[in-house]
C-alpha cells in the first residue's frame, strides 16, 4: 500500500520531480562589468544599504531594504535618469520564506537600461507606496493588494481592483484553491439571486475546462440556443444533436477537405487498442 501523503496544500508541491534535473541557473554577470550599471550602483549605494546586486540578461538587479523602496526609486528617477516604471509586482514565498518578494522594473529612456530594483516584505509587514512619484503604481499596486493581499502605505485609494470588493482571499496566492473556495463556488448565486435561491441553482462550475450542456438557467446549450427562462425537460426537449462542423464540411475547391462530424455515430472503446 503506498505511503499516504497530506494534501493540505498541493500548489506548494511539485507534480513531478526528476532527481536528476539540476535547475539551470542564469549567469550573473559583476555590477563593474558596465560603466553604466556600476555609476548607477555607486550612486545609488550613498543613499540606502544595498543588500546584493549583478547584472542579468542586461538588467541590473539591486536588492534592498523595504524601508528604503521609496528613496532609492526616488533617487534612481531624479538622479541617475530611470524616468520609466514599467511594472511592479509581488511574488509570494509565504510557504518558503514567510513573505513576499516586492520587484520595480525601472527603464531610462535616455541611456536605454533597465534596472529591477527588489525587496523582501513579512507577510503582516507593508511597503510604502511609490505612486507619488510613478503614477502606474496606483493601479499596479491596487493589483498587487488584490491578488497577493500586499498591504500598502500611504497609497491614494487602495481597494481591490479586480475582483469585487466583499471577495474572500487573494486569488494569486499559491495557498489559493485553483478552482476557488467555499465562497467563490456560491459567490454570484448569492448576489444575483439570493442565498435563499443555492438549493434551485447549485453551485457554480468553476472548472475552466469543463463546458455544461445543461447549465443552470439554459441561456445557451451546445448544439441549441434556448431562451431564459424556457423550461427544458425529459419530456419537451427538442432533438438537438450536437454539430461541431458546419453542414457539408469543409470544402475547398469542391473537394470535402473534413467529412462532418455526427455525434450519434461516434463510438466508444471498450478497452484499449
Amino acid at each position: 500500500m503506498r505511503a499516504y501523503k497530506p494534501k493540505n496544500d498541493l500548489q506548494k508541491k511539485s507534480y513531478y520531480n526528476d532527481r536528476f534535473f539540476v535547475t539551470p541557473q542564469l549567469e550573473k554577470k559583476s555590477v563593474f562589468s558596465d560603466s553604466t550599471f556600476s555609476a548607477d550602483y555607486l550612486s545609488l549605494k550613498n543613499i540606502v544599504d544595498i543588500q546584493d546586486s549583478y547584472i542579468q540578461l542586461d538588467h541590473l538587479v539591486i536588492y534592498i531594504n523595504h524601508t528604503d523602496n521609496l528613496k532609492a526609486i526616488k533617487h534612481l528617477k531624479s538622479i541617475r535618469a530611470y524616468d520609466f516604471m514599467m511594472e511592479l509586482s509581488a511574488i509570494d514565498y509565504v510557504a518558503q520564506r514567510g513573505g513576499f518578494e516586492i520587484f520595480y522594473e525601472l527603464l531610462s529612456t535616455t541611456k536605454h537600461k533597465r534596472i529591477r530594483v527588489k525587496t523582501f516584505i513579512r507577510e503582516e509587514q507593508a511597503i510604502e507606496s511609490v505612486d507619488s512619484l510613478f503614477r502606474m503604481a496606483d493601479w499596479s499596486e491596487r493589483e498587487m493588494y488584490d491578488m497577493y493581499g500586499v498591504k500598502v502605505n500611504n497609497h491614494p485609494n487602495l481597494k481591490r481592483i479586480l475582483m469585487p470588493d466583499d471577495w474572500h482571499g487573494h486569488p494569486l496566492r499559491k495557498s489559493y484553491p485553483l478552482q476557488g473556495d467555499e465562497a467563490a463556488s456560491w459567490y454570484e448565486v448569492d448576489q444575483i439571486f439570493g442565498k435563499e435561491a443555492r438549493q434551485t441553482i447549485g453551485a457554480e462550475l468553476r472548472d475552466a475546462a469543463c463546458v455544461d450542456r445543461y447549465d443552470t438557467q439554459r441561456f445557451a446549450r451546445l448544439g441549441h440556443e434556448v431562451p431564459k427562462g424556457v423550461e427544458i425537460s425529459e419530456g419537451n426537449e427538442p432533438n438537438t444533436p450536437i454539430r461541431y462542423q458546419e453542414e457539408g464540411g469543409v470544402q475547398l475547391f469542391g473537394k470535402k477537405l473534413v467529412t462532418p462530424f455526427d455525434e450519434m455515430e461516434k463510438t466508444v472503446l471498450k478497452e484499449r487498442r
